[in-house]
């Protein structure tokens, strides 16, 4: 979520049917018209495998930080892509075009542009939301689900980050309070409970992955979905939760989720028992960024996943 990265660094081509192989040459990105602007996508790999298409969370975070999901490309075409507003996207001030249906509708625009019939999502954080809504939109596009550190229930999400501001030492605890209150940042007590709550974010970022993320991300898109507190939602995504729509899912789901994630592990396994036939992952010595911090058993669990989902019939 962008709301609590922003108070993490401060002040610290057409392809072919998809039952032939599939080639794509590798290119640094191509872009396309939207309601409201132009995106930018990157589309690398092939294989008969059924395309990936990646999806950043924020909202308004740059995709940059899923860039090493890229190599599953070996296997199948892999789609990567910039919201609009976020990464090298057309930046917009446009707050009518920050909405689910919005980011449904032109995540479907590039599935029609890229010629794929149907799809695998792997959507990360906010991007857990939108690969579910876009699955409820156009099901019949969607051949599987990767839901990875999902905030499927907003309200809960933030509820966990109080959590584990409340679990911390009270010397933290109370500093942290007294910065929801206004305080300054520069309580020593504040700044140690801040590299506590870093860890649930990441533990062992790529920097320079990093360093592009921090100055790509826009907070206004988050500002307006999500509000500007780390400690409760107030944007139009406040009281957001999907929980009610897991039972209906018909299609493969794989939840995958950090050891140590601010999402919440217990909080993603409730919500993976409750969408039929799921699969449940937990990502060792991992914080919300798992690709960051374990990239071996990410993909591991990403590429066992995908070929049981085409092997299906």
């Amino acid at each position: 979520m962008i709301s609590l990265m922003l108070l993490l660094v401060a002040p610290v081509c057409t392809l072919a049917a998809q039952d032939t192989t599939t080639r794509v040459t590798l290119t640094n990105g191509s872009r396309l018209a939207v309601p409201g602007g132009e995106i930018w996508y990157r589309v690398v790999g092939g294989g008969r495998g059924i395309p990936v298409v990646l999806i950043h969370g924020g909202p308004g975070n740059p995709s940059v930080y899923l860039k090493s999901l890229e190599a599953l490309g070996d296997e199948r075409v892999v789609v990567r892509y910039d919201q609009l507003g976020a990464g090298y996207s057309d930046v917009v001030h446009d707050t009518t075009l920050f909405t689910i249906p919005h980011f449904v509708e032109e995540l479907d625009l590039l599935r029609q542009h890229l010629g794929i019939d149907r799809l695998n999502l792997y959507g990360h954080s906010w991007g857990a939301i939108l690969a579910l809504e876009y699955y409820r939109a156009h099901p019949q596009q969607v051949a599987s689900l990767i839901l990875a550190s999902e905030t499927l229930d907003i309200p809960g999400f933030f509820g966990n980050v109080r959590r584990i501001f409340a679990d911390m030492p009270d010397s933290m605890a109370r500093a942290v309070r007294a910065r929801a209150e206004h305080a300054p940042y520069d309580s020593v007590a504040f700044q140690a409970a801040m590299r506590e709550f870093r860890s649930h974010f990441t533990r062992t970022p790529v920097p320079a992955e990093m360093d592009t993320l921090t100055k790509m991300l826009n907070p206004e898109v988050a500002a307006y979905m999500l509000g500007t507190s780390p400690f409760a939602p107030s944007g139009t995504l406040r009281q957001y939760d999907a929980t009610p729509y897991l039972g209906q899912v018909k299609v493969p789901v794989l939840f995958v989720v950090g050891e140590f994630d601010v999402a919440g592990p217990e909080i993603v396994k409730r919500h993976a028992s409750l969408t039929p036939g799921a699969q449940f992952v937990v990502i060792p010595n991992a914080g919300h960024h798992i690709q960051w911090d374990n990239p071996t058993a990410t993909m591991g669990a990403v590429r066992s996943f995908l070929s049981g989902v085409d092997s299906r019939p």
